[in-house]
């Protein structure tokens, strides 16, 4: 049973490096900064998650797995706002999307 979990724990932990990876080279190639932040904070998500499963299925039931879960829901948490933060701090300073002629909050009659 011990081999089977290591097993499930490295294919998480690969999968999540993968995820990770994958938003860096996405976060490179990407236009403008609004799909480089979408792109990065998508991956940002998961990819954390998998990794920290694949350690928390690996570390078993201990201190460190409660440890780990403490850090993931910190991760949940934080970095979506995080990411809407930015988002909306470039968006009020004037940066706007690439292929947007007139944004909403533009139109004369207020609507």
């Amino acid at each position: 049973m011990n081999g089977i979990l290591e097993v499930i724990a490295g294919l998480l932990v690969i999968s999540g490096s993968l995820f990770v990876l994958a938003g860096g080279i996405g976060a490179l190639r990407m236009p403008d900064f609004y799909t480089r932040i979408h792109g990065a904070s998508l991956t940002d998500s998961l990819g954390p998650v998998l990794v920290l499963g694949g350690l928390m299925i690996y570390a078993g039931l201990s201190l460190i797995t409660v440890k780990l879960a403490a850090v993931m829901l910190f991760l949940l948490v934080t970095s979506p706002t995080a990411t809407y933060a930015l988002a909306n701090a470039a968006l009020l300073a004037g940066l706007k999307p690439e292929g947007v002629v007139r944004m909403p909050a533009d139109s004369e009659d207020g609507v």
